[in-house]
């Protein structure tokens, strides 16, 4: 089983609560909108030098973000493969070419940013569980940051909590 930590639109502010809250966390997944590469430092390093942060690069990050991160992300964790894309929309409402990527990826989990709006819906034409954890940094007009923690045990999606910081 994987624990995992995903966020978004932290926009160089890390809150505190997060380290506390993801400590149980095997890896923790960012999609886009750190503000700066110092954020996805800290998030690698307080458990390890070899925490695993995986992430995309968001419309407000500079070169230092995006030389360590790319765009879209496609990638498989245990027997569920994800695809990330920060300004990707939702089921019914995706980002021009999103919906053909996930479904080139076979993706499982599509995760995007950028709304800054919390949403967890499942897309039955894509057969994809669509996750934006909402904003985790003060920057936008959003009342409440949020973040969500769930797990992948094999090829099921499980424990999902959304948490308001």
């Amino acid at each position: 089983m994987t624990k995992i930590g995903l966020l978004s639109d932290t926009h160089n502010v890390l809150n505190p609560a997060i380290f506390d809250l993801f400590q149980e966390c095997d890896e923790i997944w960012h999609c886009g909108d750190f503000g700066t590469i110092s954020i996805a430092d800290q998030l690698r390093a307080f458990k390890n030098k070899n925490f695993m942060v995986r992430g995309v690069y968001g419309n407000i990050d500079g070169y230092d973000v995006r030389s360590v991160f790319p765009e879209k992300l496609s990638f498989t964790c245990e027997k569920v493969n994800v695809f990330m894309q920060h300004i990707g929309g939702y089921p019914d409402r995706y980002a021009r070419g999103v919906k053909n990527d996930i479904l080139q990826h076979q993706a499982k989990i599509f995760i995007s940013g950028h709304s800054h709006i919390l949403k967890i819906m499942f897309d039955k034409k894509t057969d994809c569980l669509h996750m934006n954890p909402g904003a985790a940094g003060k920057h936008g007009w959003q009342k409440i940051s949020t973040i969500i923690r769930f797990a992948i045990d094999g090829a099921d999606i499980i424990n999902c909590e959304v948490i308001e910081l």
